[in-house]
């Protein structure tokens, strides 16, 4: 049996059937974790065991239809293991390689602030002065997640530099959490942090001080290709779900395959999830090679998020009354879709972003399509 399939097997018979309970049993979700582990179903895309990009879109996509599975199956410490192995000091990855890749250490990411806009880095505020040898991180970054977690916090900070990149333990002086973050009435492990003059040894920046806006970018590249794959295995979850519905018993009894509308409905998911499916493909497929891909990464993001938003409520609308519910999966995948027009770039930025990109590529004659990228273009 091929992964994709024993991870969409895995999700199917032992994850979704007690996601009820998940939310507020994390024995069960570390129980969980430990039978994937034991059947070789943890950490797919991690960087010792990763193959290319565009092949382990398929199993991403299985491990994406709960909300539960990713943090199950390992998937939250993908990008920190990508980034420390490529850029973190020896010490750092002797310290935290291991402890994240077995689970046994809850890794998180701070960028987003109070007081600046995400979209433009050149506004964050928190930052660090190195003295005497030492560095001193101040700041504060909230919507952070596995805030209360985390063990180790990468954080985006000013420098006389430029933007860099600090490394900070959970356990070092100064730093503490400081409240816990709803998004939209629900609880999932967002947070506030505080950073009061923590002090940061040199070998605890990642890569080198200035180079923070480039990691930025790095990580954003591949962490929107992973995020947007597991937003497909929801939308595809909604879909399998409305045309259960529909070819229901009471479905049937309402003659729902018949209505023009709902035929409507059912194309139009279709065609978001397979049209957003191939531009993930194509934008892995880049990275794959090492070609310049941020334009395909960005349109790709949007087009996930769409579609997880057309599939949520799609299928709410046919299921009626019975798709609110508190026994459905689908409000909790609603709630979620809203989120993904923000997360890690919101749609207007990445849009306008995008636009400009591509018509300063196209001029009077426009785009030639058989050049690897727009992004590559001069």
């Amino acid at each position: 049996m091929l992964k994709a399939q024993r991870v969409r097997q895995f999700v199917d018979e032992r994850i979704i059937p007690v996601e009820g309970e998940l939310a507020s049993n994390p024995q069960l979700l570390a129980e969980l974790s430990e039978q994937a582990r034991a059947e070789g179903l943890w950490g797919s895309f991690y960087p010792h065991t990763a193959g290319s990009l565009r092949d382990y879109l398929a199993v991403a996509e299985q491990e994406g239809r709960s909300e539960y599975a990713p943090a199950i199956f390992g998937d939250d410490a993908t990008l920190d293991l990508h980034m420390l192995t490529r850029h973190a000091s020896e010490a750092v990855r002797q310290r935290f390689l291991e402890p994240l890749a077995s689970g046994a250490m809850v890794s998180s990411y701070g960028m987003s602030e109070p007081d600046s806009i995400g979209s433009i880095p050149a506004t964050i505020t928190a930052h660090a002065e190195l003295i005497d040898g030492q560095w001193r991180l101040n700041g504060r970054k909230w919507f952070i997640c596995r805030a209360e977690r985390a063990a180790l916090v990468t954080v985006v900070a000013q420098t006389a530099q430029g933007l860099s990149m600090f490394l900070v333990p959970a356990d070092a002086p100064g730093f503490r959490v400081v409240r816990p973050l709803s998004i939209l009435g629900r609880f999932s492990g967002q947070g506030e942090l505080a950073f009061d003059d923590v002090p940061v040894a040199p070998a605890y920046v990642l890569g080198q001080p200035g180079q923070g806006l480039a990691l930025m970018q790095e990580r954003l590249g591949l962490g929107r290709i992973l995020r947007s794959v597991h937003w497909l295995g929801l939308a595809q979850r909604c879909f399998d779900l409305m045309c259960a519905r529909i070819h229901s018993a009471r479905g049937q009894q309402a003659r729902l395959a018949d209505k023009q509308l709902v035929r409507l409905r059912v194309f139009s998911v279709y065609q978001a999830i397979a049209s957003a499916r191939l531009l993930l493909q194509d934008a892995a497929a880049k990275r794959d090679a090492g070609v310049a891909n941020s334009v395909e990464v960005n349109i790709a993001k949007v087009a996930a998020s769409q579609a997880l938003s057309a599939a949520a409520d799609s299928a709410i609308q046919i299921m009626g009354a019975e798709g609110l519910s508190a026994w459905s999966p689908l409000p909790g995948i609603y709630n979620t879709a809203r989120t993904t027009h923000i997360l890690d770039g919101t749609d207007d930025a990445l849009i306008s972003a995008v636009g400009r990109q591509l018509l300063d590529s196209c001029g009077v004659d426009g785009l030639d399509f058989d050049l690897p990228s727009v992004g590559a273009r001069g």
